[in-house]
């Protein structure tokens, strides 16, 4: 009868390996290693290379998705903002761990940290009376102010660790983390398939919205939480300090596509050759990933502007 329970419980969670397993293996797995035999490109059967160019579909797929609505409320600053308060999360998971005798996964630590700021901003910008750029702010450096306490507390300790979510690394995109992103960016897209209609009318008319009945405040604080999950997923290539430019770069390479799906479809499409262009490059020259894939993200937002201006 003692071992019943723990039957019990290991039952789903052998579920859900072997459904990670399925996924990630039988399913991504497979075809990358197909690619890799058609092409002969032999990066695409590692498991680790697998996994980051899985992450760099995701990220390109929820960072222009979720940052199309940001930049066209001029709200583009959030995923800075967010970006140091999961600097934050991540400190403190790994200050937890260092103290007591329990694991806290810093990305879930990172995801709840930043999706608390992100309420947090929409609160000061709500109720406080507080201008976007002042609440951008104070939750900003509060957040790092945080994050660099908590590793100092430690005499430095947890420092190493928290250097490859600063940078980001190709390396840390493990089997877990890449199975949560993956389940992330599902929920982000369906959250914005679900609710595109209410947040669509608030970005471009949050005074028409109010009228109409829709309770802005609520798609505000919708808007704020994907923001955080996409930055807390996309932090394993691009890290901290370069995470929030996915949800702006590609957006504003897609500004001179009339009607929004399309501008949303165009910016998706130029952060697809940014993340896979950056990781490849990141692996074949032994490079920075987060670093390449903004500046990849750059040339494509230059030449889609030279474009433009060919064209007049």
């Amino acid at each position: 009868m003692s071992g019943q329970p723990l039957t019990t419980v290991a039952r789903p969670l052998q579920s859900l390996d072997g459904a990670i397993s399925f996924v990630l293996d039988v399913l991504w797995g497979s075809v990358m290693d197909v690619l890799a035999a058609l092409t002969g490109i032999e990066m695409l059967g590692f498991p680790f290379m697998q996994r980051a160019y899985l992450a760099a579909l995701c990220i390109a797929l929820i960072g222009p998705l979720v940052g199309s609505f940001l930049v066209h409320r001029e709200m583009a600053m959030i995923g800075d903002t967010l970006a140091h308060s999961a600097f934050a999360g991540v400190a403190a998971g790994l200050f937890v761990n260092s103290l007591a005798a329990v694991t806290v996964p810093p990305l879930l630590s990172a995801l709840v940290v930043a999706a608390l700021a992100a309420l947090l901003v929409q609160s000061l910008i709500d109720y406080a009376g507080a201008y976007r750029d002042t609440s951008l702010a104070i939750v900003l450096t509060g957040s790092f102010a945080v994050g660099s306490v908590l590793i100092t507390a430690t005499g430095g300790g947890i420092a190493v660790g928290i250097n490859a979510y600063l940078f980001g690394s190709l390396a840390t995109v493990s089997r877990g983390n890449a199975a949560i992103l993956l389940a992330m960016s599902v929920v982000v897209v369906a959250a914005v398939a679900a609710f595109y209609r209410p947040l669509l009318y608030v970005t471009f008319d949050e005074v028409g919205a109010r009228a109409a009945g829709l309770s802005v405040t609520r798609y505000n604080q919708l808007l704020a939480v994907l923001t955080a999950v996409v930055v807390v997923g996309a932090m394993q290539i691009m890290g901290v300090i370069l995470v929030a430019a996915m949800l702006v770069i590609p957006t504003a390479a897609a500004t001179s596509i009339r009607g929004f799906k399309r501008s949303i479809a165009g910016a998706i499409g130029a952060g697809l050759v940014a993340t896979l262009s950056g990781v490849t490059l990141s692996y074949l020259y032994d490079v920075a990933a987060g670093g390449t894939i903004v500046l990849v993200a750059i040339a494509v937002y230059v030449a889609s502007m030279l474009a433009v201006r060919a064209q007049e």
